[in-house]
């Protein structure tokens, strides 16, 4: 199971147990879960409103005749209404979930820096490693080989981007956390600078595909992108 399923499946239902182990060493989809039940927590207290019993006023009798039909008119009583309303939020906020992964962008940089805006947990300043077993997972053999020489790897996910499933990694700068894209199938004639409102990046022809790059606004890039050039290779 990759992020994608995992986050469509517990949107869909956050009580859901399976994928457990693909949550346990997934800070970015433990996060994610964690929202959605406490939304749906959230929502379920909304709904547990006591609502009380309607009671109509008795009515004088009246002449039928000289009453004017007008068309029913259905009002919802306060605590009602903000059972009604939690139930339209949580379709909602469910429903973007959803379909989130079919937002469309007028070119690869603008996704590439969107994409940082849905993963802040990746960015975190550690001093850990991932293992060269979760390495080796995030960018298989077929995709590309990698060595150690880009730098102290923190962060490797498995991400979509263009619809197109790439390796997320992320090293430690001199500023804080680099971001690195692998995307092997992104071919580009030349280097695109990515500019975000905190960030700052390029996206780098590289072989037959194209690398990007992105740090704090205020790091220097030019060394660690020719150490990150460096330590890949396509394997096609």
């Amino acid at each position: 199971m990759n992020c994608e399923d995992y986050k469509l499946a517990i949107a869909a239902d956050p009580s859901r147990e399976d994928g457990e182990a693909h949550v346990a060493g997934c800070a970015e989809c433990r996060a994610y879960r964690d929202e959605m039940r406490a939304l749906e927590r959230r929502i379920g207290r909304a709904l547990e409103i006591v609502v009380p019993e309607l009671r109509m006023p008795d009515l004088p009798d009246i002449d039928t005749a000289d009453v004017v039909s007008l068309p029913a008119r259905r009002r919802f009583t306060a605590p009602v209404g903000l059972a009604v309303a939690a139930t339209i939020v949580l379709a909602a906020f469910v429903g973007l979930r959803m379909i989130g992964s079919n937002v469309t962008y007028p070119s690869l940089a603008d996704e590439i820096v969107a994409h940082l805006d849905h993963e802040p947990y990746a960015v975190r300043v550690i001093d850990e490693p991932v293992s060269d077993r979760r390495l080796a997972k995030v960018v298989p053999a077929d995709v590309a080989s990698m060595n150690h020489d880009a730098g102290l790897i923190t962060y490797a996910q498995t991400c979509v981007i263009n619809g197109k499933k790439i390796p997320h990694l992320v090293i430690q700068g001199e500023r804080g956390p680099v971001t690195i894209l692998l995307l092997p199938d992104e071919a580009i004639d030349d280097a695109v600078e990515l500019e975000g409102e905190n960030v700052n990046g390029i996206l780098l022809p590289v072989g037959g595909g194209s690398i990007a790059i992105i740090g704090e606004r205020d790091e220097q890039l030019e060394t660690i992108q020719q150490n990150v050039v460096n330590s890949v290779t396509w394997s096609t």
